[in-house]
């Protein structure tokens, strides 16, 4: 019987190639790869293809379940789904193998770990947000402020030029320039 492997990292600087070859070592026939959010099963169109063309007494394997999905909602559709086709999955680092009982019940435990976890980075987030919005450094969007706009002011006032205020400031000429800019801007 075939078997398939999915591969998938966050973002597009992140490299697939040590997942695929553990996924070749695993056996696999094929390997669908991607560099799409795991926040989500929406979307990802390699995942979506390989479920849809698995048929009965197939196995997908993964390196680990968290490649699948990071939410026991979506990480139960989609065993249900394979399931219902009679497919296997098998993950290479975690004794994950739905066709075993204790296979099954090992992956549930870990999904639910997977999803406290996504929930506590979320919440240690937003922690930091609502810190960063008390402490007055962050307006919403962006990193936060590391350029004091009035000591560029002051030191242009006593008549500093904008590559000496930068040398004294130890930031770029760049920067002295946006400062001076949208202070004349507001006038």
């Amino acid at each position: 019987m075939p078997v398939f492997g999915y591969a998938r990292v966050s973002s597009t600087d992140q490299d697939l190639g040590i997942q695929e070859a553990a996924l070749r070592a695993a056996g696999c026939d094929m390997i669908r790869s991607e560099k799409k959010s795991g926040t989500s099963t929406n979307e990802r169109t390699e995942l979506q293809t390989l479920v849809e063309f698995a048929r009965r007494g197939d196995t997908i394997v993964v390196t680990r379940i968290d490649r699948l999905a990071r939410s026991i909602a979506d990480l139960a559709a989609l065993v249900r789904e394979l399931e219902d086709k009679s497919v296997t999955l098998r993950a290479t680092e975690q004794p994950i193998d739905t066709s075993t009982a204790a296979g099954r019940c090992f992956l549930q435990m870990l999904g639910v770990f997977a999803e406290f976890e996504t929930n506590l980075r979320r919440e240690r987030q937003l922690e930091g947000v609502a810190k960063a919005k008390v402490a007055g450094i962050y307006a919403g969007k962006g990193r936060p402020v590391s350029i004091a706009a009035d000591k560029v002011r002051e030191l242009q006032e006593q008549g500093m030029g904008p590559s000496a205020i930068a040398k004294a400031l130890g930031i770029s000429r760049m920067s002295v320039h946006r400062v001076l800019n949208a202070a004349a801007a507001s006038v």
